[in-house]
């Protein structure tokens, strides 16, 4: 976090306080992304208090204009920073003066002359049906330990056969499974129900009966080798030993499971707004982007199987 102590008088530093505020109890931001939010306006703040030669008062703000937020982009773009981390560090700054208008401490046009920076378009790299099959073949497999080798398994399982990101499979507790789905909390502490299929409640029942560990209902279900809370990071390291073992380019993580889950389910006619649950996109947009995965699976087949392709 940058510290905006020096870059700001005492009542904006008052109002940082309350915005941050606003943004986790209200907004509900994710902890990492309220940090982010915080660091990129910080940053802005101190450049705007080195820019004006003093510290950044209500006057510094309501003066400021489109060439003040060009200037500190260029700055930034300078120092190398990708458009992507530029695009975030805008929309904190939009997010902080937007809290400004609502509580009515001032009003600024500033931002409507300023163009969010282009992102390059990244589409998930998802694994092919029989990849995605063999990461849970395979470590069951290679891990001797049958306990941990159930563990694991059922883990990429959720991430896999449910969608889940990482993060969501490991903050899962017995008291998440109703039934034949489960409770996910996703990101901003938001929950969705998500379908838990055959083979996926199979591979959690088998990790319950070996984990030597007692759990209560409401503990966290995936424990450590010594009975602490599962790090993402033993999952990971798991993944990169799938992809010596099987071949598996570095696009295949724990993540690319999840991908995959949403690809091949679109691939056979699945739903886009369905899918859109099942993941807990907050918008459709973000669902889109597997339609161009898929397409981009067509057009390779049909390149490579067509005579004249």
């Amino acid at each position: 976090m940058v510290d905006t102590a020096f870059a700001t008088d005492a009542f904006i530093a008052s109002e940082i306080a309350n915005w941050r505020r606003d943004l986790g109890a209200v907004r509900r931001l994710a902890p990492k992304t309220l940090e982010a939010y915080g660091r990129d306006l910080g940053q802005f703040l101190a450049f705007l208090a080195g820019y004006h030669g003093g510290p950044v008062t209500l006057a510094t703000l309501k003066e400021l204009r489109g060439t003040d937020i060009r200037a500190f982009l260029a700055s930034r773009r300078g120092e190398g920073v990708t458009s992507r981390s530029l695009a975030r560090s805008l929309s904190a700054q939009k997010s902080f003066f937007r809290f400004l208008e609502r509580e009515g401490v001032l009003s600024s046009e500033a931002f409507n002359v300023v163009r969010t920076p282009k992102l390059p378009k990244s589409l998930p790299k998802a694994l092919t049906v029989l990849e995605a099959k063999a990461t849970l073949t395979t470590t069951a497999e290679m891990e001797e330990n049958p306990w941990i080798a159930a563990r694991d398994v059922a883990v990429l399982s959720l991430c896999y056969g449910a969608g889940l990101r990482i993060a969501e499979a490991l903050s899962l507790s017995r008291a998440d499974l109703e039934g034949t789905a489960l409770r996910v909390t996703g990101k901003g502490g938001k929950t969705r129900l998500v379908p838990l299929i055959g083979s996926v409640r199979e591979a959690i029942e088998a990790y319950l009966k070996l984990c030597p560990f007692p759990l209560t209902p409401s503990q966290k279900m995936f424990r450590g080798a010594k009975g602490g809370e599962l790090s993402p990071r033993l999952i990971q390291l798991r993944v990169v030993q799938l992809r010596a073992a099987l071949g598996l380019p570095p696009s295949a993580t724990p993540h690319a499971l999840r991908h995959s889950f949403a690809t091949h389910l679109l691939g056979r006619g699945g739903d886009l707004r369905a899918i859109q649950e099942l993941l807990g996109h907050a918008s459709l947009s973000s669902t889109q982007i597997y339609t161009a995965v898929d397409t981009d699976r067509l057009l390779a087949a049909y390149r490579a199987a067509h005579p004249r392709g």
